[in-house]
């Protein structure tokens, strides 16, 4: 059964929503529209105030936190493509031929914008609410005309985006502290996931870690990490800058040894014996995770976080008691893994006790590392060209999305003209904008939320009307409904279609005057079951399969890998006397962890995809477990060889140039490897050093790792071998014996 939420932490999840910063942007949002609207109805017109929330809600889908670096320029461009869109369909809306064949390649060249990313969809939205939205503007009376109604549209959006930008500075040191907090508390929460796997084999776990679910959280906290980085290390020049850039770097260091303590689990939990190790090491952990939760807390609070009990003798008398349960003689290979394990627990304890220093003021930071960091670890902002050099050719995802999109938003303008009630015909344009996506798993997770939040909008709004609420209490939710809209557009978009049903039936009644409610609520619906309807269908038509792109994704996982690779055993690190080894091992981890993020997302797309054009799950699966274990290998050798940098080199030497270039080779090959071609750096002896627990000379240990990291680079390039070679799941599954 699913354990029920106790109140208090539905309390507590909710309290951390408001403060969260999603949430605040969306405030931000809604209190800027009602602005801009509120001046131009007070000062010009109730006409001019509503164009001008047009022009201000179309420069909002591209409002959200970000550095103060470049926020004007990110929201420069839907002002200047939306402004002749805006009026070429004012021009055109009483020639409806001449106002389709406008819209229709407009929509090709608006979907384009997905060359660029993530950071391009909310452009495409924008410039579509610019056309979609020009259709629900009224016919401009004769004592207006065109001119003037494209110049409120101009001053609506020209006065959000300096509002914005302004807004963006005002609220950037909360923006900082909200999205660190963010990012940690995923990592707590992965943190906990991780300490449920510490149970023998042969125990019953009522809450087991499912398969994937640690590669989904990290490739989750991925992109929240480099949301982060982009924020919390610019200009750190602030003592209050660089705590925040100093605790976000402590949390990258965290998730290292997280991953890192994944290793040797699984042998260690087939061995009899160990439950009580299992037990105190899953106890430790799960406090290291509450206490991460708390800094994260504190964070949102404005307060300081409680201090942090150091762990370290606790895991000192868990190696002792190992020791002497041990018999005479060599180390057992099990007992010297539960001793690893639990060292790696003491790496996250003293990562956990650096972080809660630096938040509770009681640690500086390093103030060369920060500087360094924000040089490298930001996005760029400016706009550049270069991805649409490569769109052009008919494999190409973004071209494909922007014909299909073009295309759905075609028909649903033919079926919209020709249904009976034409009240509202942009609002099965607007369904289709919103719900297709680029791939089928996002256009259906968008057609069911649209659907069930639309219907529970309508209900909602249906309750507001029947109150026959004041006028001014109506004008007062709208701002209110776009805020709350915009705050979950990314992060829960059922609620998000929920506050947009409610503006836009709240909007609707204003506008006719307070007639005929019911009726919109029942053309709101139908309309967003047919645009939803022809979404759903259009997404199979020229369709960017997850399988076409999977191969590309692998080619930059294993180039990611060998980079890392190289740059994690380099010797150089420890005889340099600049940063600027360990600055191209961050940027190489980086790399690794994001190609590794997109394949993992790539993979969950293809799920909701027809079995027929699936790609090979179960290779892809291996290679994403074997990926993340060559990191987590490689991580363990550097933290390795940093506590050892003081010592003589010699003896490690000769193994870490060797599995160097093994793992180069393995990963960079382009013919595919034989099975039994795994290589072998040596034999670790089995007879390891019986001293203290934390303090064992570590050169067998770091050559054993690096055989293991060798023999996993060769299952890597085994693996991608297969899913780059293999046939569709569908096909698999046919050619096996019945």
């Amino acid at each position: 059964m699913p354990r029920i939420a106790p109140v208090r932490e539905i309390l507590r999840d909710l309290l951390r929503t408001l403060l969260s910063s999603y949430v605040l942007t969306g405030v931000s949002a809604g209190f800027g529209l009602m602005l801009v609207a509120g001046s131009a109805f007070l000062f010009i017109s109730p006409y001019a105030g509503s164009v001008a929330a047009v022009g201000a809600i179309v420069c909002i889908p591209t409002d959200h936190a970000a550095p103060r670096r470049g926020k004007f320029l990110t929201l420069l461009p839907t002002a200047l493509i939306g402004l002749p869109l805006f009026a070429s369909m004012q021009a055109l809306q009483d020639d409806p031929l001449w106002l389709g064949l406008l819209l229709v390649p407009a929509t090709f060249f608006a979907f384009l914008a997905g060359a660029w990313g993530k950071r391009g969809l909310p452009l495409v939205i924008s410039i579509m609410f610019s056309m979609v939205f020009s259709m629900a503007v009224s016919a401009h009376p004769q004592s207006v005309g065109l001119l003037f109604t494209c110049l409120y549209f101009a001053m609506g959006s020209a006065l959000y985006i300096l509002y914005s930008t302004l807004a963006n500075i005002a609220l950037n040191g909360r923006y900082r502290s909200q999205i660190l907090a963010e990012a940690l508390l995923s990592l707590s929460t992965m943190m906990h996931t991780q300490a449920r796997r510490f149970v023998p084999a042969d125990a019953l776990d009522p809450l087991p870690v499912l398969p994937g679910q640690l590669m989904q959280q990290q490739a989750a906290l991925a992109d929240q990490l480099q949301a982060a980085r982009d924020i919390i290390l610019e200009s750190p020049r602030t003592p209050r800058r660089q705590q925040l850039a100093a605790m976000l770097l402590r949390s990258l260091e965290i998730r290292d040894h997280l991953l890192a303590s994944e290793l040797d689990l699984d042998t260690l939990r087939a061995v009899p014996g160990h439950a009580p190790v299992f037990h105190q090491l899953r106890a430790l952990l799960m406090e290291q995770a509450k206490m991460v939760e708390s800094i994260a807390d504190a964070l949102l609070r404005g307060q300081q976080p409680p201090p942090f009990t150091d762990q370290r003798p606790q895991l000192a008398k868990l190696g002792g008691e190992l020791e002497e349960d041990m018999a005479p003689g060599p180390m057992p290979p099990a007992t010297a893994m539960s001793r690893a394990i639990g060292n790696r627990i003491g790496n996250i304890n003293d990562e956990v006790l650096r972080l809660n220093g630096l938040a509770r003021g009681e640690i500086a930071p390093d103030l060369t590392v920060v500087r360094t960091a924000w040089q490298l670890f930001v996005s760029p902002t400016s706009w550049s060209w270069k991805p649409f050099t490569h769109v052009w050719h008919w494999d190409a995802p973004p071209l494909r999305h922007a014909i299909r999109a073009a295309l759905a938003v075609g028909t649903a303008y033919m079926i919209a003209m020709a249904m009976p009630w034409a009240t509202h015909h942009y609002w099965i344009l607007l369904a289709v904008v919103v719900v297709l996506r680029g791939s089928l798993a996002h256009t259906l997770e968008r057609r069911n939320s649209r659907v069930a939040g639309t219907a529970l909008g309508c209900v909602l709004a249906a309750a507001i009307l029947a109150t026959q609420a004041p006028a001014l209490l109506l004008l007062v939710i709208v701002p209110l409904a776009q805020a709350i809209s915009h705050s979950f557009a990314i992060r829960r978009y059922l609620i998000t279609a929920v506050a947009a049903t409610v503006l836009s039936l709240v909007q609707a009644h204003l506008l006719s005057g307070g007639t005929a409610p019911a009726f919109n609520i029942i053309e709101r619906l139908a309309d967003t079951l047919i645009g939803t309807g022809i979404a759903w269908a259009f997404s199979y038509v020229l369709p960017s399969w997850e399988r076409n792109q999977i191969p590309a994704l692998v080619a930059r996982t294993m180039a990611a890998q060998a980079r890392h690779a190289r740059s994690a055993l380099n010797l150089g690190q420890l005889e340099a006397v600049d940063d600027e080894p360990e600055l191209e091992w961050r940027l190489a981890r980086r790399e690794a962890y994001d190609s590794l993020s997109a394949l993992v997302q790539a993979t969950r797309r293809s799920l909701s995809e027809p079995r027929a054009v699936r790609p090979p799950l179960e290779a892809l699966e291996s290679l994403l477990i074997h990926g993340h274990n060559l990191l987590a290998q490689l991580a363990v050798v550097k933290t390795m060889l940093m506590r050892r940098r003081h010592l003589d080199q010699e003896t490690t030497r000769e193994p870490l140039q060797k599995a160097s270039i093994l793992i180069e080779s393995l990963l960079t090959a382009t013919e595919p490897q034989r099975p039994d071609s795994a290589p072998t750096i040596t034999s670790w002896p089995t007879e390891l050093p019986q001293t203290d627990p934390f303090a064992y000379d570590l050169s067998p240990w770091i050559v054993r790792r690096l055989d293991l990291a060798c023999n996993l680079a060769a299952q890597l390039r085994e693996d991608a071998d297969k899913v780059l070679h293999a046939p569709t799941e569908m096909e698999a599954e046919e050619a096996r014996p019945a």
